[in-house]
């Protein structure tokens, strides 16, 4: 049932390209908004002025265009909650550190890297728990003062409360965790800045986000946002405390998490090579959850009409680039001819095409486009599949080329000729009849007949329908290209 009231947020870090495990969480966030007629805010965490930069923030808004994610809040439109880049809300932050500060929640802590390194040691050789052991948790104003006379910083730590914390996870159930296993955790670095522990809840307080969709890996940071929350209600920052629910791993080789580092985790791989966004979405939506026990293929819109976040596993989900190939196959297939001939544009001319802009022929394109369409699985694969229609003469492939050329080519190439002048160029079954009884007069079955033809007029041993590509290239131009491949043998 719809739900207005249901707030989510999809908050990337602007650092390097996008991941696809991250566009997956923007999918089941946008899905889960859109299913229930509630709101979607995106927000930047771009606090971290080192590794983010303003051509990362660029390509996040180009790929959620690209990608078809319509956001209610969030950058370029704006908002009740407004900004939503937190390099802008910085004073925001300061305010409500200071009231955790004043409302004894959160305390200064003075120690340094090393003496922390030593205790965290000395707890494991002991076999205690090497987390923070709350050594300035109860300092006296003496003791600060001493502290701040030796020159020494101090970060902001929370307090967390001596008591379990349970929280019912919308993907794993209920979810205990005891409080020795979660310590007193650092807030605002020594130089002033807020961490993401600080941030991102105050964020979500704020923006009134009622569910937090994330991946698994954010898990242990749970019952620390739970404890900063309570603290946030009772000092009336927050209202309440949103429901959690933490999204399976996404793995790649070797049964390995997908990381930032592997080549497939990549969304702009996925643009370059040539994926429709419905595609990428569709496969990605897999990963984790199904729409039904025998469909993987469906559209968008049927996806946000069944998304329930109940129905996620949480088991982790393997990425099948072979899979995702294929559903984008399906989706290209989907397209009506026009909309694909469009969507294969940029690969028809530089940087992609080698063919000059003037030897491209629109006619032959459409022509070859509605077959083009069935065998493709990525938009890119076009190239190399029409380069023959614009190229002077089709490119030379040595492994092709050994492939096809076995036996007596010359002499196949050369009855396959005689057979083709006299044939019907208006039509293709005239011209697999051709081939076809030139490869019976030397014993060969069509597809041995065909292979030394459609390297000689292509270049390649694979490729679109050979015979309605004769009929789109033309008479004349088959011929010669077969009378260079006899010179070429006979030479």
């Amino acid at each position: 049932m719809a739900n207005a009231n249901i707030r989510v947020r999809f908050c990337p870090s602007p650092t390097g390209n996008p991941h696809v495990g991250l566009v997956r969480t923007a999918l089941f966030n946008w899905a889960f908004a859109r299913h229930n007629e509630g709101t979607f805010v995106f927000r930047i965490e771009d606090t971290d002025a080192a590794r983010d930069s303003e051509e990362s923030y660029q390509q996040l808004l180009d790929s959620m265009r690209w990608l078809g994610f319509t956001w209610d809040e969030g950058p370029e439109i704006g908002g009740p909650h407004a900004p939503y880049r937190q390099s802008q809300r910085m004073d925001i932050y300061k305010d409500v550190a200071d009231k955790l500060l004043a409302g004894g929640y959160a305390y200064p802590c003075y120690c340094t890297a090393e003496e922390l390194d030593e205790r965290r040691e000395a707890a494991r050789a002991a076999g205690r728990a090497s987390g923070y052991d709350g050594h300035c948790r109860d300092l006296t104003d003496e003791q600060k003062q001493a502290y701040e006379a030796e020159g020494r910083s101090h970060i902001v730590r929370f307090r967390m409360p001596d008591e379990a914390t349970t929280f019912t996870d919308l993907v794993r159930g209920e979810i205990t965790v005891q409080p020795e296993n979660v310590t007193d955790y650092g807030i605002v670095r020594a130089n002033g800045a807020p961490l993401y522990t600080l941030v991102n809840p105050v964020d979500d307080a704020l923006m009134e986000i009622t569910h937090v969709l994330r991946g698994e890996d954010l898990l242990s940071s749970t019952p620390r946002q739970i404890a900063l929350y309570k603290a946030l209600i009772e000092l009336g920052v927050a209202k309440e405390i949103p429901q959690f629910g933490h999204l399976p791993y996404v793995m790649g080789e070797g049964n390995k998490k997908l990381s930032k580092r592997d080549p497939q985790a990549s969304l702009n791989l996925y643009r370059e090579r040539g994926f429709l966004p419905e595609g990428l979405l569709n496969y990605l939506s897999l990963l984790g959850w199904s729409f039904s026990a025998d469909q993987d293929v469906f559209s968008i819109e049927d996806m946000v009409a069944k998304f329930d976040i109940a129905d996620v596993n949480a088991n982790p989900a393997r990425f099948d680039l072979k899979k995702a190939e294929s559903i984008n196959g399906d989706h290209i297939r989907m397209l009506d001819v026009k909309a694909f001939t469009e969507a294969c544009e940029p690969w028809l001319r530089a940087p992609h095409a080698d063919w000059a802009p003037e030897d491209f022929d629109r006619a032959a394109w459409e022509a070859i486009a509605p077959h083009a369409q069935t065998r493709i699985t990525v938009l890119s694969d076009i190239t190399a599949n029409v380069d023959f229609l614009f190229l002077p003469e089709p490119v030379f492939d040595q492994p092709s080329w050994d492939k096809a050329m076995k036996g007596e080519p010359a002499a196949l190439l050369t009855t396959a000729r005689e057979k083709l002048v006299d044939a019907d160029w208006s039509d293709p079954e005239s011209l697999k009849n051709a081939v076809l009884t030139a490869g019976e007069a030397h014993g060969l079955k069509l597809g041995k007949a065909q292979a030394p033809v459609r390297v000689a007029v292509t270049g390649r041993t694979v490729g679109l329908p050979l015979f309605e590509s004769l009929e789109i290239l033309g008479k004349e131009r088959t011929l010669t290209r077969i009378d260079a491949a006899l010179a070429k043998l006979a030479a």
